[in-house]
């Protein structure tokens, strides 16, 4: 019997990668704390067969393993073996680029920030723009939003933009306006903000829409570029025990590359490609219909909107004013007959609707139109969903599971926000904020995802959210609102089968069975059975994803 150890771990991968490997051979892998998911129940096993892309059977305790010179058995060692886990909120292309622009998460002030921003200059000279993503003004002591005036010391000349955490703000120098032709003149878009000091000069803040304003100065990657950025991340997902991600808003010519890379065997992970809506040739797009890989890695039936803004940058839409700026609801990105066509095209072109709602209000707008357009398209089977559901009324709620509606929301983004969210919308509308126990009350499916690069792509970050409602200090000491919380197993669920159904892809992934797609991974640590606390911190050692080892630790 073979043993588990790094050096077979290489072996095995050789052989899973190589076709004559592929042609003639089954595997099993044995002694192992197996779990999946069989009709909502958790099921145990202790060994798993598979031949190529497909399972053939999961043993239970007391179950004879066949031998067989044709078989390649592998020791598991005991360690704990899980579905692979499905992310179905991400961005690829963007977290690929953060991997290769200055990181400014964890940053506990402007001044490191920009501190950040130096040392990125300093390790990659002649870069025509400094790039970066991750800054969070409320982490900071003083929470006011950064301006070009700490960029301009250190870059006179050179152009600096530096994404918020959340995307949905990014901060400029003084040169990139310049060079983006922003001046005190220049007006805010419809759904965007220019933040301008007291003279009305602007300070380097634009929010949302705003946003574009800036980016259109920047060169555009190129194919290549994109594709090489796209591998990146893809390689660096699955050492997360990542199987499949839902991309959470492509343009055509990223789903061309992701067809590509398809076609040429290169996708490590299943995509789930998300057109975003409104962006250059989405009609015709459309019209060439759904599209699934032969080999299931790349699945194209769905389209994302954006309703609003984000909660951290005061862009959330709210039906009242923000609890700490009088006279600010925040921002729609698109009013209700732009909405509208979007939905209604893409409903009839037979494209699930994911929508992003962060704010009660844009939730509100959306489930009533989603309401009318399901209606209107007869396509409530297209299981249409809400990205975030982050705010909601609590009399919205239950409208979720009366329209069919999939709640894709990010443990992780509760966490993260529980230092300024009761800031921003006050005691009374938090319970209906990040309520995923409200809403499962409610039937409502949750399909969980991270919405990396604005939250680590870690899953087992956000099955220890969902768990404990802390960070990984173990604070809040029990929980932040801690009745919201789930169990394991409906957190297991919500980043498993609930994520798979979330995309039409229940028979396919999400769960360990016969017939079902040879998609798990092991884990150094049970899952089930470690100390809540601890969740966040497991290890992967291995996934598997159609049959074939794609990472070791």
């Amino acid at each position: 019997m073979k043993i588990l150890t790094k050096h077979l771990l290489t072996t095995i991968s050789f052989l899973l990668l190589s076709s004559s490997y592929a042609i003639a051979q089954t595997t099993i892998i044995t002694n192992v704390q197996g779990y999946t998911l069989s009709d909502k129940q958790l099921k145990e096993f202790t060994a798993i067969q598979f031949t190529h892309d497909k399972i053939d059977k999961l043993f239970t305790k007391g179950e004879t393993v066949p031998q067989s010179e044709n078989v390649t058995i592998i020791d598991g060692q005991g360690k704990t073996l899980l579905p692979g886990l499905i992310d179905a909120h991400g961005h690829i292309l963007s977290y690929g680029l953060s991997l290769m622009q200055a990181n400014l998460v964890g940053t506990l002030s402007e001044d490191s920030a920009v501190e950040s921003a130096v040392n990125y200059a300093k390790a990659n000279p002649g870069i025509a723009w400094i790039q970066g993503r991750g800054w969070n003004q409320t982490q900071w002591e003083n929470t006011k939003f950064p301006t070009a005036k700490s960029l301009d010391k250190h870059f006179p000349n050179t152009p600096v933009w530096l994404s918020r955490v959340d995307g949905h703000a990014g901060w400029a120098n003084t040169k990139a306006m310049e060079l983006a032709g922003i001046t005190s003149a220049t007006k805010s878009p419809t759904g965007g903000d220019i933040i301008r000091d007291e003279s009305g000069k602007p300070t380097g803040i634009f929010i949302d829409n705003a946003m574009d304003l800036m980016t259109k100065s920047i060169a555009p990657l190129t194919r290549q570029e994109q594709k090489l950025v796209l591998k990146k991340a893809l390689n660096k997902l699955v050492s997360f025990g990542l199987t499949s991600v839902h991309d959470a808003g492509v343009f055509t010519d990223n789903l061309e590359l992701f067809k590509e890379l398809s076609s040429e065997g290169s996708l490590p992970i299943r995509i789930n490609a998300m057109l975003y809506l409104p962006s250059k040739n989405w009609q015709a797009t459309l019209k060439q219909g759904p599209f699934t890989s032969r080999d299931d890695m790349l699945n194209f039936n769905s389209v994302k909107i954006q309703a609003d803004g984000a909660l951290g940058s005061r862009g959330a839409s709210l039906i009242a004013d923000y609890s700490d700026h009088a006279g600010h609801k925040g921002l729609m990105l698109h009013n209700k007959e732009a909405l509208t066509l979007y939905m209604n095209t893409a409903m009839n072109a037979g494209f699930q609707v994911n929508t992003h709602a962060i704010g009660d209000n844009a939730n509100k707008v959306v489930l009533d139109l989603y309401q009318a357009q399901i209606k209107a398209t007869q396509t409530q089977a297209l299981r249409h969903r809400v990205e975030h559901a982050q705010i909601l009324r609590l009399s919205d709620i239950p409208r979720f599971a009366e329209l069919n509606i999939i709640a894709s929301m990010q443990a992780t983004h509760a966490t993260s926000d529980k230092n300024m969210a009761v800031d921003r919308i006050g005691k009374q509308r938090i319970l209906g904020a990040y309520a995923w126990r409200k809403l499962m009350n409610a039937n409502a499916v949750i399909a969980a995802g991270s919405d990396f690069p604005v939250e680590s792509p870690n899953p087992f970050f956000g099955l220890h959210s969902s768990v404990t409602r802390q960070d990984h200090q173990n604070l809040p000491e029990n929980g932040w609102y801690n009745e919201e919380s789930m169990t394991r197993l409906e957190a297991f669920r919500s980043f498993t089968i609930d994520a798979a159904y979330s995309a039409h892809q229940e028979k396919v992934i999400g769960s360990l069975a016969t017939g079902k797609k040879a998609d798990f991974i092991l884990l150094e640590n049970n899952y089930f059975t470690e100390n809540k606390q601890n969740i966040w911190n497991n290890k992967v050692l291995a996934t598997w994803v159609n049959g074939k080892q794609v990472y070791q630790q």
